[in-house]
């Protein structure tokens, strides 16, 4: 996938937990903490979403950590993440794990196109789109 290849986003804002790439690409929690306020910012910004897809398990927690801050969710650990996993949220919204698209993920196998494809045709279904 590249900018040139003739694909276009519609129905779909990327969000992102942490606002940098830290050494080493993983995000201190601290580093999480820091950046929560411009992600709990964007999301409060959306105002018809259906449905969450978090690209690896930093994505995750950070969202539901956004989730635990609202009250809208009781304790994390409810929500094991996974790739494929699904929850339906209590408000509605339709929350599903993938594993991270990096290379560590996609060169040894973990992450094929397949699988991520099938993601989002799951999150297009749920939304109606598909």
């Amino acid at each position: 996938m590249s900018r040139e290849d003739g694909l276009k986003l519609r129905h779909l804002r990327i969000c992102s937990v942490v606002r940098c790439a830290p050494p080493g690409d993983k995000p201190t929690p601290e580093e999480v903490r820091n950046c929560s306020t411009h992600l709990s910012a964007e999301i409060a910004a959306l105002r018809k979403v259906k449905v969450v897809v978090c690209l690896g398990k930093i994505a995750w927690d950070g969202y539901l950590a956004h989730l635990l801050a609202l009250g809208m969710i009781e304790r994390r650990s409810a929500f094991v993440f996974g790739h494929g996993a699904e929850y339906r949220l209590p408000n509605g919204i339709t929350l599903l794990g993938s594993y991270h698209p990096s290379l560590r993920n996609t060169n040894t196998g973990r992450l094929n196109r397949v699988m991520f494809t099938r993601i989002f045709v799951r999150a297009m279904e749920i939304a109606g789109l598909a």
